[in-house]
Order: C-alpha cells, then structure tokens, then sequence
C-alpha cells in the first residue's frame, strides 16, 4: 500500500514520501554509532559512570525512531522530535551539558529537525536543545563540576556535526524532489490546458493577460492580448458588458457573456469568467486574478440568429394571417347573410307557395348557410382575438342572466336529441364586471358542444357560483368523453377529439373560443374528462363585483369611492 502524503506543518506544501527510507537510514546510523561509542569509550577509554548511561540513553531515540517511522506521519514525526528532545535533556544531565564531557549531544534534536524537513520540524528540534541546555546549566549547578572527557566530547562533537550534515543534505534532497514533483504537475497542467479546446487566460482586474493555455477563437489571437489586453480585442460596443462581467467575476459571481471581436465583427466569442481564488480570501499579493476561459460561439450564434429570424417571420406572417381574416368580417358576412335571408324568405313562403322539392332545397340552404355563418363568427372571433383587435365592452350585469338565457337557446336542441338540460344557479345575483356577449359566446359554445357530444337520454348541467372574486362556470356532460392523450390538444385552434364521425359534427374552435376569451378577461378554461363517462368544463373569471357592507341600522350607507370603478365624482 501506498503511504499518504505527508505535510512538513507549512499550510499548502506537501511532503514527498521518498524521504523516508534516507531518514530510516539516518536513524539507524545514528544507533550503531551511539552504541559504539558506548561500548568503545567503556571498554578502550575509560569512559564510565554518568556519562556512560548518557551515550546509552542517546542510543534510545534513533531506535524509537525507527519504529516511529514505519508508520511515518506528522504525528509520528512530532512524537520522535520529543523523544530526541526528552533524550538529549537526560543525557545532558546526566552528563553536565555544555560544560561536560557530552557537550555535542546538547544540539541532537536541531540536526533531527534538520533531518526531518520542515521548517516547523526545524523550530521544535530548537526548542529541544533549549531545553537540553537548561537541564545541563541546572545539572551543573546543583551536581558539581564533571568529569573532563576530551576524547568522548571530541567524538560526540564529531558525530552531531556528521549527523547534522547528513540531515541537511537530506532536508535538501527533499526540497529539491518537491520542487521538482511542483514543476512537474505545474507541466502536467500547463500541457492538459494547451491541449483543450478553447483558450484559457489568467487576467487581471485591469483586463492585462498574465498568462494563456490553450487554442484561441479564430478572431482573437494570443499575441496582441498579451500587448494589449483583453478590452482591446472586444468591439467598442461590448466593451461596457464584458467589463460589467469582469466586475460581476472579481466580486465571486460567475460571468458568461457573448461579444463580437475586434478583428472580425461576424463572428462572435464566448466568455466564461471566474475570480482565481475563493471571494473573501486575500490574493496572493494583495491583488486579485481572474480565470477566463474563450469559446467560438459563431456557429451558435449563428443558429440562434437564424431561429430568431425564423420565429418573427412566422409571427409576422401570423399576425398578417389573423389581421387578413379580421378585415374580411364584412366581405364574408354580407353576402352570408344575404343567401340566409332570402333561403328564410322562400322557406316561410312570404311571397307565395312552393313546390315540395324546392321548399325542401330552401330549408336545406338555410341551414347549411346557418352552419356556416357560424363556423365563420368563430373562426373571425379567434382571429380578431390573435390580432388583439378583440376589445372587451365592460359593464356590471347579473350573471344568472346570461346563463339562463344561454340554457334558452340550446333548450330546443338538446329536446330534439333528448338530452336533459339542467341548470344550477344561485338565489342570490352574481353581479359581475364582465363582456356581457363575450360571457355569452362563452356559455353557447360550452352548451352547443356539450350537446352535440353527448347521446340521447344524456344529461348536460350547468352550474354556476361566485367564489370570493371568482365567477365559476361549469358545463357537464354524460357523452362520450375525450381520452387522455387528446385532453392536452383540446383548447387549441381547429384541435378536435375523438375519432372521424366525432371530428365530423365540429370545427375544433368552439374550446379555443372560449379559452381564449377567458383569458382575455384574466381567468383560464380547465377540462376534465373520463372516456366514455362524460366532461366537465370549467371557466373561472376574476369578474365578480364584491358586495358591499350592509347599511347599519339607523345609519347612512357608506360608500368608498374606491370600492366602484364606476362611479364618477363631481368635481
């Protein structure tokens, strides 16, 4: 298994794991040496009591250390600076410090955080000697003076300094791999980014390019961003939204704009800009950087610009459609209502009798002239409201009115195909504010269709309520039903259910007549329906007029000017 990577204490910079087998190596020497010198200085040289335990005691932390790193971490590496610390103390007591025979064993813990790497490693190895010669100069003090051992303070003095050596050298080669694995993932990146499709660019906040990585658009070349900046390559009139951008980046908020560069005004780039560091941070340096990133947007800026042009010439040849049938109301319905008219004169036989064949012609021609007056009437209505040349008269009425009057109409042909017509109304008048014969088309249309869609010995039934602001109309039926899949077309023009015969007997404007003339007093149409069951239409209207309060006993009635739009104030 892979050890993890370590870190020194120094916030961003992490160590490089291949130090450990050196400093392994370094511990180990430095045991063997100890205990040789122990073993030598007691049997060649003399060296005995005190100062004997104190090079014993030395050898103690290089084999701590080697278990210590088998598990190599910040906190085994902490845990080893303490025993070389806690060591290097007793032995100085043990041995007087700086003034006796072992004075070089006082600086052991600076060479191991030498040795370890680190400039926090470093510190805490200073604080051990600290303390090692603080133990000494009591140790001295208190016990006497010791014992003077040239050649056994020669050595130790030797190995300190050969030890420190080799942590320097060690604490070097580390730094050196470091930066050696920082250049190469520096590399790594640098090449990931030049390879990527777009252009990558490191600004600063006055629009100067640092740096750039990466294949730039067509239509801005690197080179003279770098001489002159990033605004010198936008066209003048973009310039203020890609400095609104820069300024929306550096404040931590994502920017992505689209301009026309300078060099080649028919095509366009993309901006995606992003502050370098986390907002709320200090940049490095005290001034902060911007990541932005450049894409060739002219094939998409293209298509859209094509889609745009597309959109308004339907909506145009649209709105040319639905003011061209507007203006042809009178051409269609004069000579309409003139084949009407005389078709009615011949069939009632005001001018003498006829024969059967052509009394049966005239009333053939009279209702089909009928029928296509108003399949007329609604597809003019649906184009007046496409054309918003559909203006609403507004006035205050009771809405019973209307529906009853609605249910009068359609009451002899839902008797000629047996259907039970049913209507339920209030006690109480609904006054509303309304378009009294846009609210009537509205109820013929829901009842002529309700009718004409449900079989004999049916039902169809209004019902009618005022809900707080809302005047609610709904038509029910028991006919033949709609299927989900056809619900979400219903309501649209010439939009028909079910199958040919049924598509037969309308136009598919009746819904969307009605739709569209509840939205243009604010409210909306919803269907519900089960196959083979039955439908329910539902219109709601925000046409109801609120009541006011009642005339308090014995008092006058107040009447707020606001409450009644209606209502003039002389001046």
């Amino acid at each position: 298994m892979t050890p993890p990577d370590h870190h020194d204490g120094s916030p961003g910079v992490p160590s490089v794991a291949r130090d450990l087998p050196a400093l392994a190596a370094w511990h180990a020497a430095w045991a063997v040496t100890a205990a040789l010198l122990a073993l030598g200085g007691r049997w060649f040289g003399g060296l005995d009591g005190s100062a004997f335990y104190a090079v014993v005691v030395m050898v103690i932390p290089g084999i701590a250390g080697l278990g210590l790193l088998a598990r190599d971490g910040d906190r085994e590496r902490l845990t080893s600076l303490v025993v070389w610390s806690l060591a290097s103390a007793v032995a100085a007591a043990l041995s007087g410090g700086l003034s006796g025979a072992l004075a070089g064993f006082t600086f052991m813990p600076l060479a191991v955080g030498l040795a370890m790497g680190g400039q926090k490693r470093a510190q805490a190895g200073l604080i051990g000697v600290v303390l090692a010669v603080g133990v000494g100069a009591l140790s001295a003090r208190f016990a006497g003076p010791w014992t003077s051992e040239p050649l056994a303070a020669a050595l130790s003095t030797l190995m300190v300094v050969a030890a420190t050596a080799l942590g320097l050298r060690l604490s070097w080669r580390t730094a050196e791999a470091r930066l050696i694995a920082a250049e190469s993932a520096v590399t790594r990146v640098e090449a990931l980014l030049s390879r990527q499709p777009g252009l990558t660019l490191v600004l600063e906040p006055s629009g100067r390019v640092l740096a750039a990585y990466g294949a730039p658009p067509p239509a801005l070349p690197v080179d003279p961003l770098f001489a002159q900046g990033l605004i010198a390559a936008v066209h003048a009139p973009d310039r203020p939204t890609v400095l609104s951008a820069m300024e929306s980046a550096l404040a931590g908020t994502e920017a992505a704009i689209l301009f026309a560069p300078r060099l080649a005004l028919d095509r366009r780039v993309t901006l995606i800009l992003r502050r370098f560091d986390d907002a709320g941070t200090v940049p490095v340096g005290g001034v902060p950087r911007l990541i932005v990133q450049a894409f060739d947007a002219t094939n998409q800026y293209a298509r859209e610009l094509g889609l745009e042009t597309a959109r308004n010439e339907a909506e145009s040849q649209n709105a040319g459609k639905s003011r061209f049938l507007a203006n042809m109301s009178h051409e269609l319905r004069t000579p309409l209502n003139a084949v009407i008219g005389f078709s009615d004169i011949m069939r009632q036989r005001l001018f003498g009798p006829l024969p059967e064949k052509y009394a049966e012609y005239a009333d053939s021609i009279h209702e089909a002239g009928g029928h296509l007056l108003d399949l007329i009437n609604d597809v003019l209505d649906v184009s007046k409201i496409e054309a918003h040349r559909y203006p609403l008269s507004v006035e205050r009425f009771d809405a019973r009115e209307v529906v009853s009057a609605g249910i009068a109409l359609v009451r002899l042909s839902a008797n000629d195909k047996t259907v039970d017509l049913a209507g339920v109304l209030p006690d109480e008048p609904i006054e509303v504010s309304a378009d009294r014969r846009a609210l009537k088309q509205i109820m013929l249309n829901l009842l002529s269709n309700a009718i004409k869609f449900t079989p004999a010995r049916g039902s169809v039934t209004v019902t009618l309520e005022a809900i707080g602001p809302y005047l609610e109309i709904i038509v029910a039926d028991t006919g033949v039903g709609v299927a989900p899949a056809d619900l979400k077309r219903l309501g649209r023009p010439f939009e028909q259910a079910g199958d040919a015969d049924q598509r037969a007997q309308g136009t598919g404007l009746g819904l969307s007549l009605v739709r569209a003339l509840a939205e243009l007093h604010g409210g909306r149409m919803t269907i519900e329906s089960t196959l083979g069951e039955g439908t329910a239409v539902t219109v709601r209207l925000p046409v109801v007029v609120a009541g006011r309060a009642p005339v308090p006993p014995g008092g006058a009635e107040i009447i707020p000017l606001v409450a009644d739009p209606f209502r003039t104030v002389d001046a």
